[in-house]
């Protein structure tokens, strides 16, 4: 004979399916309105009234506004370094210029992609609200540019590949993320051409 769970573990299994879909629901209605209202004016009450629930409800899975906006962010933010992540980790078999502007060509296709959320992140919410997620995003795309100047790091003039990593990202980030926010009178081709110049200056031939 089959083993026959107990009531309560039978109704525990759709109450948690039904709790995680009215939590991504709401999760969801929060992304909506911090877009589309900005920081200063998303509420709970507009979150609510986007979800289609009551305010009541939503207090049930999230405490106040706060709590939704990180939860917001988070689940952007993952999303947004897995891309940006993927596009340096599918180019390290290709040889060091080719992997250099590949790899800025695919930054400025995800920044480009997710400008909204961008501008929001740089340019509105506070520093406490998206400066934890930012510095997780460097820490994982200079773990993986260390890792690429270790392997390679014979072809190079560079002996700190961790320092190297550190300062290559940021300042190819600040390049990339203010050249799309700012979108200035040059060309896409014309920054990538400088910043793998830059780059490869930077990381410099074995003498």
């Amino acid at each position: 004979m089959a083993h026959l769970l107990p009531a309560k573990e039978l109704r525990k299994t759709p109450r948690q399916e039904r709790s995680r879909a009215m939590v991504e629901r709401i999760i969801a209605a929060g992304q909506t309105v911090l877009l589309r209202d900005g920081y200063e004016k998303a509420s709970t009450n507009r979150v609510a009234d986007e979800a289609g629930i009551s305010p009541g409800s939503l207090y049930q899975y999230f405490p106040d506004k706060e709590a939704i906006l990180a939860a917001v962010i988070d689940r952007y933010a993952a999303e947004f370094s897995t891309q940006l992540t993927a596009v340096l980790a599918d180019r390290l078999d290709e040889p060091g210029p080719a992997l250099v502007r590949a790899s800025f060509e695919g930054l400025l296709d995800v920044l480009t992609e997710n400008i909204e959320f961008l501008r929001l992140v740089v340019e509105v919410l506070p520093r406490s609200q998206s400066g934890s997620w930012a510095g997780a995003l460097e820490q994982r795309i200079s773990d993986l540019v260390t890792a690429y100047l270790s392997i390679n790091k014979s072809q190079t003039s560079i002996t700190d590949p961790a320092a190297s990593a550190w300062i290559l990202v940021r300042m190819v980030e600040h390049l990339s993320v203010q050249y799309v926010l700012e979108q200035p009178p040059i060309s896409r081709t014309k920054l990538i051409d400088e910043m793998v110049d830059l780059t490869l200056a930077y990381l410099g031939p074995t003498s």
